[in-house]
């Protein structure tokens, strides 16, 4: 039961995090995609993000609405969406997010507890920081790669709303996405972006799973606070700002590739992952990468707090079995 136990712990805790901050996860999903120079409409208002740069160089011609204002930042982009989409559009993809958590976090919470438990010193029950971090690579990896198609089905779904009504592909559910994607667009589809995700997965899983040990394993031993609410809350929102700071430029660009839209005899928007970002810098400036970072840190600290909080709890119940 023991090698089970971290994958049952970890997904029940992933579950409960990813479908709280489920918003906020939609809201950074719309920013990152604000001001994209392939994007099927360019009258969606192309924006520029609250961290961008200015640059000297005269910016691409493009069409603005009347209304668009030059800066949308996480309020605004989540009073936009409610106003012109309803509440319930603020938990678009959620059925996906769920998916995705079952599939991709039970994945990478479960093997780094496994090789946690391998790798860390008998007396001590602690393993160095570089073990840490190794263990949070191979998890992450593994992990996003089983969970890739639930990955892009959330993110199609999330930004389905900004394109004109005759463009949307209004996904019912996280399966309907899967079937039509496999049907209309081949398999492969569903794996669409995967190195990105890979490749974000493995930073996130690394940087927040080590540096949670890491801070807990540092408060705990300078004697700062007890293993309890306080140490976790701590060690766990630190986790997540390190995260965000690590993963953001890989996350706009998988989210970009996920969404672009693919018609049958034409070029896409993007040749691949290093395409888009040649294309998202050479367009939008470098701070581009940082798209939607406010609302990345907004929710990866929540996130993080919320399945760290929940996985101490969810082990406190199960210890005995």
């Amino acid at each position: 039961m023991g090698g089970v136990k971290g994958f049952i712990e970890g997904g029940i805790a992933s579950i409960v995090a990813g479908c709280s901050t489920h918003p906020l996860d939609l809201i950074k999903v719309r920013m990152q995609l604000q001001g994209e120079t392939q994007a099927p409409n360019p009258s969606l208002q192309p924006l520029r993000p609250s961290l961008s740069l200015h640059s000297t160089k005269p910016a691409p011609a493009v069409h603005l609405r009347p209304s668009a204002s030059a800066r949308v930042g996480p309020i605004a982009t989540g009073i936009r969406i409610f106003k012109t989409e309803g509440v319930a559009a603020l938990f678009s993809g959620v059925s996906a997010t769920m998916l995705r958590q079952t599939l991709y976090s039970t994945t990478r919470m479960g093997i780094y507890d496994i090789l946690k438990h391998k790798w860390s010193d008998p007396h001590t029950k602690t393993m160095p920081l570089a073990r840490k971090i190794a263990a949070g690579l191979i998890a992450g990896g593994i992990g996003a790669a089983i969970g890739n198609p639930a990955d892009v089905a959330m993110v199609r779904m999330q930004a389905d709303g900004r394109l004109p009504a005759s463009q949307r592909r209004n996904y019912t559910s996280v399966i309907d996405a899967v079937v039509r994607m496999t049907k209309q667009e081949g398999i492969t589809s569903l794996w669409r972006g995967s190195s990105l995700t890979v490749n974000r997965a493995m930073l996130v899983t690394a940087s927040q799973l080590a540096t949670y040990d890491q801070i807990k394993e540092l408060i705990l031993s300078k004697g700062w606070m007890k293993d309890g609410l306080g140490t976790h809350v701590a060690a766990s929102f630190s986790a997540g700002f390190v995260a965000a700071v690590v993963s953001n430029p890989v996350d706009v660009i998988k989210t970009r590739v996920m969404n672009m839209k693919v018609v049958p005899g034409q070029k896409p928007p993007y040749a691949g992952a290093w395409d888009c970002a040649m294309k998202t810098v050479k367009g939008e400036g470098p701070m581009a990468l940082y798209k939607g970072f406010i609302p990345t840190i907004s929710r990866q600290g929540p996130f993080t707090v919320v399945l760290f909080v929940t996985l101490e709890q969810v082990r406190k119940l199960l210890k005995n079995f």
